[in-house]
């Protein structure tokens, strides 16, 4: 597991983790905002008469109504970017991460503006009679360059299980199992049997739950969220500041926090902004390709609405949840995953300045420590070597090993700092990511340890709907690839990969997402960029025509 984790990590780092990426994703997006002017300032409010459905012709053709597309679309965005996804975020570069997570978002609602406009334009009829749409069709149609096309279908169904299936069901089963002590494979094996049923109908049956399930859980998580906010009102604006407060400066250590650099905090915010709202990967114009409409950019209109909804509002609350509660800096009970940790040779503190330093300068690898080789000898569960264990990028406290619920006695081998025997339980206080921060920071609210279930619940929801959503995008790029008849194949395996990534490593999981998330973006954002006169052209026709259909309708100046 750590070598396919070192792997991909590898692959990652020279993509989606590498120091360009953010700058292009979000230079895009300033790009078409200056270029069209600040559509998502200006057609805002029009976009939600557009929503309701005020413009609507019953000639219209496609499969969903407005709401249902964005609804489709938002519970592919809304899951667990906005749960495990900001706490990870956080986690990782401080609470400057959020502000990088709400400027992706800011400039995303351009860029999804745009993206879904060419989509919905170039969208076509598949042989079963439903439209299929995305950036490959106006890669082929238009650009025509049908070699690029493949390129991003190709990415699209492998981004379908790194950020639709495998993440989502992972953060599930870890979460359910946390709270309520579920099995893995469990949760793995029910929630595998009810996605099956549900994507079997295609885009229909799927925008039907999705229309009623995406409300249905915002209203849960807001409840659960403003809970927490208010019993720590003291520290919202504490919390709130110290998400500018280290944008443009090292972010310092405070308690088990070590500390992140301007560069690591915006590209862990951008990575994990993109992740929420998807906004340039080119995912969310696949559901609205199916929506009723002839003319492109009403659709582009709805679509501003998502990273609005998804990160500007979710991710902030989600955000100050973590900051006020005061849990993203603390040090928390918990099993350690092997991927996320290290054994050093000596005993450092990250209580000195010194120690602090030395750490720091480890885990962003600046400045390497020595690393353990050898046999760690273990008594009663405790560590007899002078060693620092390093888990989550902090320090580990109180750590045990034990094995069947016992306290473990004998050796384990360490090669360049990592474990050998993976059947022992290695636990301790670290820092927590992902959904189980999350929970924590949900039971110091008026609810108490009933907090945590709000976030499992939440999870839950959020998690299964995303993965339906990113089903349908599978199955659009298969259509697209080999037919409509690849189709059935495609979804048994997404199904079975489903069931088997609950009890999956969260960070292999985790880094495989952000290789997917970029081979889908940088194809897209090229596409973007080459039609971005078709996209100008688009818009000025789009309200010359309206006046003359709605001249008694005031448009936007």
């Amino acid at each position: 597991m750590q070598a396919l984790n070192d792997f991909l990590a590898l692959i990652d780092s020279f993509i989606g983790g590498s120091f360009w990426f953010p700058y292009v994703l979000i230079g895009t997006g300033l790009f078409f905002t200056v270029y069209l002017k600040f559509p998502q300032i200006r057609y805002f409010s029009f976009a939600i008469k557009v929503l309701k459905g005020k413009f609507q012709r019953i000639e219209d053709e496609g499969d969903t109504s407005h709401f249902q597309a964005l609804t489709t679309a938002l519970s592919g965005t809304v899951g667990t970017g906005n749960i495990s996804g900001v706490a990870l975020a956080v986690h990782m570069g401080g609470p400057a991460a959020l502000f990088w997570m709400l400027i992706t978002a800011a400039v995303g609602m351009c860029t999804k503006f745009v993206e879904v406009t060419l989509s919905h334009k170039y969208r076509e009829k598949a042989a079963d009679g439903s439209m299929s749409g995305g950036p490959m069709y106006f890669m082929k149609n238009k650009m025509k360059m049908p070699w690029l096309a493949g390129i991003f279908a190709a990415a699209t169904i492998l981004s379908s299980f790194g950020t639709g299936s495998l993440p989502q069901i992972n953060s599930i089963s870890n979460a359910i199992q946390a709270t309520f002590g579920i099995d893995l494979w469990i949760t793995g094996l029910v929630l595998s049997i009810l996605l099956g049923i549900v994507i079997v109908g295609g885009i229909k049956r799927i925008a039907l739950v999705t229309e009623k399930l995406v409300p249905s859980m915002a209203l849960i998580y807001f409840v659960g969220a403003l809970a927490v906010i208010f019993y720590n009102i003291e520290n919202i604006w504490p919390s709130f500041l110290s998400i500018f407060q280290y944008v443009f400066s090292q972010t310092a250590a405070t308690g088990g926090f070590l500390g992140a650099s301007i560069a690591f905090a915006l590209n862990k915010g951008v990575g994990r902004g993109l992740f929420s709202n998807e906004a340039g990967q080119g995912s969310a114009p696949i559901a609205h390709a199916s929506a009723k409409g002839q003319e492109p950019v009403s659709e582009g209109l709805v679509a501003i609405l998502e990273p609005f909804i998804d990160t500007i509002v979710i991710c902030t609350l989600t955000g100050l949840v973590l900051l006020s509660s005061g849990v993203w800096n603390e040090k928390h009970k918990n099993e350690f995953q092997y991927t996320d940790m290290e054994v050093l040779q000596g005993i450092y503190d990250d209580y000195s300045e010194d120690g602090i330093d030395d750490l720091y300068s480890h885990i962003s690898g600046e400045n390497s420590l020595p690393l353990f080789e050898g046999s760690l000898d273990v008594i009663d569960g405790i560590i007899q070597n002078e060693v620092t264990i390093i888990h989550a990028r902090s320090k580990a406290e109180d750590v045990k090993l034990s094995l069947d619920d016992k306290p473990w006695t004998g050796s384990v081998t360490i090669k360049n700092g990592k474990f050998q025997k993976y059947e022992i339980i290695v636990s301790g206080k670290s820092l927590v990511h992902s959904a189980p921060l999350t929970a924590i920071a949900f039971q110091r609210s008026y609810f108490g340890k009933w907090g945590q279930y709000i976030v499992s619940i939440g999870l839950l929801l959020f998690a299964f709907s995303t993965a339906i959503s990113w089903s349908y995008y599978g199955d659009r790029a298969m259509t697209y690839l080999f037919g409509a008849k690849s189709v059935i194949y495609f979804r048994i395996v997404y199904v079975i990969a489903f069931c088997l990534a609950a009890f999956v490593d969260t960070t292999i999981i985790w880094t495989l997402s952000g290789i997917t998330i970029a081979l889908m973006t940088l194809p897209n954002l090229f596409g973007l960029l080459y039609l971005r006169k078709d996209v100008k052209i688009s818009v000025s026709e789009y309200w010359i025509a309206f006046k003359k259909d709605w001249p008694n309708e005031k448009i936007p100046e």
